[in-house]
């Protein structure tokens, strides 16, 4: 089982409409951004172990970069499981705690942007 997680999802919406509301489900998700691009629609955040009053084990890294596609906005999300010091971890993770954090950080984002389901 990969530790590595991707997702793509498209939105109607424009870039910088979904690009506002990444940034918001990063905070809601208590994250804390790492680097951010704005010009090019990019950022890269780091998550604590306790996200929302829930322990998921591990600290999560996480890149979103959202783009232009036709008349709709696309978003990529990558994501990693990282150790006590940081840096990514290449084995021994816990099952699931990266898609928890991906799956959280897309439903949050469709919440702000007001496609919540």
């Amino acid at each position: 089982m990969a530790i590595e997680k991707h997702e793509e999802k498209e939105y109607s919406q424009d870039v910088r409409s979904v690009y506002a509301a990444a940034l918001k489900a990063v905070e809601t998700l208590e994250g804390k951004l790492h680097t951010q691009d704005p010009e090019n629609f990019q950022f890269e955040a780091k998550f604590p172990k306790t996200i929302l009053k829930k322990t998921l084990g591990e600290r999560t890294h996480l890149t979103c970069v959202v783009s232009q596609k036709g008349d709709a906005s696309q978003v990529e999300v990558d994501a990693y499981p990282l150790d006590a010091l940081e840096r990514k971890l290449m084995f021994g993770a816990r099952k699931g705690v990266t898609q928890t954090v991906v799956t959280w950080f897309v439903a949050h984002l469709e919440h702000h942007l007001g496609k919540a389901e």
